[in-house]
């Protein structure tokens, strides 16, 4: 949509230096923007396009509005101003009630007037949709899923039964929340499938990226906290617990029984053992391992970044004897131990 940056300004409660009537309807970088684009700078190292940038209009913290020549939108936190101001200028297509003719649903099913099921829907026994609900082409939801006002299932969504989802969320294609958890008991060689008897409960204002699997509990229920927000292709296992506000990056896999508290940030790649407890406030830096409990806030890292095939491959050689080494290491320091002991008698 079009809007004037004066408009814009009082939307995002920030202040604008430059023409209020000045008129801007899209997303830009700050290298390729023109007079209709808005733009901003989040990163100290494009601070040197500012004095070329084209766009209409840029927003940027108060230290970098003198180099730009063009009118800015001052914030104290340009990435949040750009996030909100993006939602403006590409708001999301309102939600026209109704469900489409090759859509199928169960007669005890409640669909709110308001809400939208799009085609090749399905809608088992039980399900409760809320008002403005959006289900796109595809999605599946099971007996006695319930879906919360305003949520958006984009393409392609499966609810497995029992599965509950919060106001405002956000479901990606192909993400399923519900399934039955990895569990299984020895019987001689073979497995015995245990059966999953649990729901997946998702919070409010929840993000579950594309392909993402969220495990219904085995016994309890998994639990997704308001605020969460899960990236592409992430596997949350049976009975895990994740606090509110915590973001996931992609890849990561998370074993069951685990607790994760508010606020953490994990990074993409990280493996996450079962049972483990994490405390709020905890970031794990991508492809981190973590197979213990982690209950002190802070940063915590794991995993050797890349390097030189050739050192690589002589360090790899190394780790070989890192048994050896060690003993030797011990050896040493009982023989420096004794010595010491045995200078200290005779000094005296």
């Amino acid at each position: 949509m079009e809007i004037s940056l004066g408009e814009l300004a009082d939307r995002l409660a920030v202040p604008l230096r430059g023409d209020p009537d000045a008129r801007v309807c899209r997303i830009a970088s700050l290298t390729c923007a023109d007079a209709t684009g808005l733009s901003f700078l989040g990163d100290v190292r494009l601070r040197r396009h500012l004095e070329q940038t084209r766009a209409g209009c840029v927003i940027l913290s108060e230290a970098d509005a003198d180099v730009c020549r063009v009118p800015v939108l001052l914030s104290d936190n340009p990435y949040l101003t750009f996030a909100k101001a993006a939602g403006i200028l590409y708001p999301e297509p309102a939600i026209v009630g109704g469900i489409h003719r090759s859509a199928v649903v169960d007669p005890t099913a409640q669909v709110d007037p308001t809400a939208w099921v799009g085609p090749t829907c399905v809608l088992e026994a039980g399900v409760v949709v809320g008002p403005r609900v959006f289900l796109g082409p595809g999605c599946i939801l099971g007996e006695g899923v319930r879906v919360g006002e305003e949520s958006r299932l984009v393409a392609r969504v499966t609810l497995c039964s029992g599965t509950h989802v919060g106001k405002r969320a956000l479901l990606h294609p192909g993400s399923v929340i519900g399934r039955d958890g990895f569990g299984f008991a020895r019987d001689g060689d073979r497995w015995v499938r245990i059966p999953q008897v649990g729901r997946a409960i998702l919070g409010d204002d929840v993000e579950i990226g594309a392909n993402t699997t969220v495990d219904r509990g085995a016994i309890g229920d998994t639990l997704i906290g308001d605020g969460v927000k899960l990236d592409n292709h992430i596997q949350i296992g049976h009975n895990v617990e994740i606090g509110e506000n915590t973001a996931m990056a992609a890849n990561t896999g998370i074993s069951g029984s685990t607790r994760i508290g508010r606020n953490c940030t994990i990074a993409g790649a990280v493996g996450m053992a079962g049972h483990l407890e994490i405390g709020d406030r905890v970031h794990f830096t991508g492809m981190a391992m973590v197979t213990r409990s982690v209950t002190e806030p802070g940063a915590y890292s794991s995993g050797i970044p890349a390097m030189p095939s050739a050192d690589w491959r002589r360090n790899v050689a190394r780790f070989r004897h890192l048994d050896e080494l060690a003993r030797r290491i011990k050896q040493l320091e009982i023989r420096i131990d004794t010595m010491n002991e045995t200078t200290g008698r005779e000094a005296t």
